[in-house]
């Protein structure tokens, strides 16, 4: 059964970084759109990055804007797992982070449990 596991969250000052990972076991995840979505306390799920297959390397990267310019995402297509490398955090970052992967147009099927992200001011 495909399984996503994310890890790297933790506690961090405003302006430090912290780098997310998301493992992939159970399928592998290379010709996959994958994403990253985050849930603050009391607000809707949004989307914060996504990298989509392009059938060869690279892919389509995309971010939100409230991230674009501080946030990178990443993938590893040997570990099969996905990063996102988040630099100047800011206390609005603080949220449960979650990945997601699907196939390519049809939607993010596999999610994770999650990883919490706090940054104090």
């Amino acid at each position: 059964q495909a399984q996503l596991a994310e890890s790297g969250g933790g506690l961090v000052q405003a302006g430090g970084s912290l780098r997310l990972s998301c493992a992939a076991s159970g399928r592998t995840f290379s010709s996959y759109d994958m994403g990253w979505f985050r849930q603050a306390p009391g607000k809707e799920r949004e989307f914060v990055a996504s990298i989509r297959w392009s059938g060869g390397s690279g892919g389509s990267i995309t971010y939100a804007d409230s991230v674009k310019g501080r946030f990178t995402i990443s993938r590893d297509s040997a570990k099969n797992t996905v990063y996102l490398q988040m630099n100047s955090l800011k206390p609005e970052d603080t949220a449960v982070y979650y990945c997601a992967g699907g196939p390519p147009g049809f939607g993010y099927r596999y999610w994770g449990q999650g990883t919490q992200v706090t940054v104090s001011s």
